[in-house]
């Protein structure tokens, strides 16, 4: 029968996950997000999306062909994702694009760096290919993510009818840094992402960054357009989500752990909420909240830093290195600060959505001081969900800075005396500010919601003349 899917979303993470109860009962949940609600606001009758196989479960679905309708996974090779994945897109082009190498003594672009890179072609070889089988006549197909760089220039070969896109979740990174690369690499990365006839990014620095390396590594963007989708927060969804039942028992737990001061009055909350990936700088905003008590001891016993740590990566050894690292420097705050009735760093490690919440809503200053990141969505969802209103301490190397950045109080990420003043303006701030700062934070996050999000890159790259 005839491929005859309009609509095509590719992606390394797929919409749904299946797992396999002691019997061997296959049991699927759905995930959320923008391109969930996207792809549900178009119908999924002629969508498809294609996805790895990324679990024992999702692969037992394949194979048993208990996938649902209008998904795709593909059981790629497990050790070819392992090498594309991690080897390639998570060891190295992330690596890049957030700028976190030491470069002393890393990259090291060997042998063994030239097979896993046949790995990532024979994996975005294989989405390439699902696509094209797929795919009606002059479909749009919407290509996600740093993992999935090839696919555009592989999938134009095979379907030169198709309109496609590609769209960057991550920071570009400026030509001398991509530069990096191995050249034959870089410029396969570039010729590979300009196969599509459009490419988003959320901001216009990681899009002319995008271009500039265009411009030095590859002759030009050519006929490809490039567009800004600055994602933002679902608002509605966080509000109703974070009055639910669960969440308001988590806050009677935080509230607990908190405490209140030694003159009974509440003590303030800086909460940050992150995976514990090395972008996320989550050691230096410790550091910061300590030179905060070192200089300003009058928060001692009336501020506690909640601080969600979730582990990320932990199949990678600096993943792991890091994860201790954060778990130790919070320890040694508790341990010089910390008295009977305040621990300064309150710290959870579990992945808990409504937990998360919960500390949004309690909020008076939430940090975000990534290094470098794509966007960040937190930084949107704490000012909408915070019960308060709270101030913003913010990264310049965020994404989100670009559209936050006249509320927020910025900061320089690798300045640890900066943040700490920072934070001290944040917690200092007057009611009659923090609000009005809230709500010009609150506009600018939910300008652009996920669903929104979505169907404005499809509208843009169906519209006539796109290209």
């Amino acid at each position: 029968m005839a491929a005859a899917a309009r609509i095509l979303v590719a992606s390394n993470r797929g919409p749904l996950t299946y797992s396999l109860d002691g019997d061997g009962t296959l049991r699927s949940r759905r995930g959320g997000g923008g391109l969930v609600s996207g792809l549900s606001a178009v119908g999924s009758d002629g969508s498809v999306w294609v996805c790895s196989a990324l679990t024992d479960g999702d692969r037992a679905a394949v194979r048993s062909g208990a996938a649902e309708p209008g998904v795709r996974m593909l059981d790629i090779d497990p050790d070819v994702h392992a090498a594309a994945y991690n080897g390639i897109a998570n060891s190295v082009l992330w690596f890049v694009h957030h700028m976190l190498y030491q470069t002393p003594r890393e990259p090291v672009f060997d042998a063994e760096f030239r097979r896993r890179w046949a790995a990532y072609e024979a994996y975005n070889r294989a989405f390439a290919d699902a696509l094209a089988q797929e795919a009606g006549q002059g479909a749009s197909v919407l290509v996600q993510d740093y993992h999935l760089a090839l696919v555009p220039g592989m999938l134009r070969a095979l379907r030169p009818d198709l309109r496609i896109g590609h769209f960057s979740h991550t920071p570009w990174a400026p030509v001398d840094y991509f530069r990096l690369l191995p050249d034959d690499v870089a410029e396969q990365l570039l010729r590979g992402m300009l196969g599509a006839d459009r490419l988003g990014f959320l901001t216009h620095r990681w899009a002319d960054a995008f271009t500039a390396c265009c411009t030095a590594l590859a002759g030009g963007t050519g006929g490809t357009a490039i567009g800004v989708h600055g994602l933002g927060a679902d608002a509605e969804f966080l509000r109703a989500r974070s009055r639910e039942a669960d969440v308001e028992e988590r806050i009677a737990a935080l509230r607990e752990q908190v405490g209140a001061a030694r003159d009974g009055t509440a003590r303030r909350t800086i909460v940050r909420v992150d995976r514990t990936e090395l972008s996320k700088n989550i050691v230096r905003g410790l550091l910061a909240y300590r030179e905060l008590l070192e200089r300003r001891p009058e928060w001692r016993g009336r501020v506690v830093h909640v601080a969600f740590a979730y582990p990320s990566r932990q199949d990678l050894a600096v993943y792991r290195e890091y994860t201790a690292e954060v778990a130790r420097v919070a320890a040694d705050i508790n341990s010089t600060f910390g008295t009977p009735s305040w621990t300064p760093v309150v710290m959870h490690v579990k992945d808990d959505f409504a937990r998360s919440l919960a500390a949004y809503r309690i909020a008076d200053v939430a940090l975000v001081n990534p290094i470098r990141d794509g966007m960040n969505l937190v930084a949107k969802e704490i000012p909408v969900v915070s019960d308060e209103g709270c101030a913003l301490v913010l990264s310049r190397e965020a994404g989100a800075y670009e559209e936050l950045g006249a509320d927020a109080v910025g900061v320089n990420p690798y300045d640890v005396s900066g943040t700490a003043e920072a934070l001290h303006a944040a917690l200092s701030m007057g009611a009659e500010e923090r609000a009005g700062r809230n709500r010009g934070l609150v506009a600018a996050a939910t300008a652009l919601p996920p669903q929104q999000w979505f169907l404005e890159q499809l509208k843009a790259l169906e519209a006539p003349g796109a290209s």
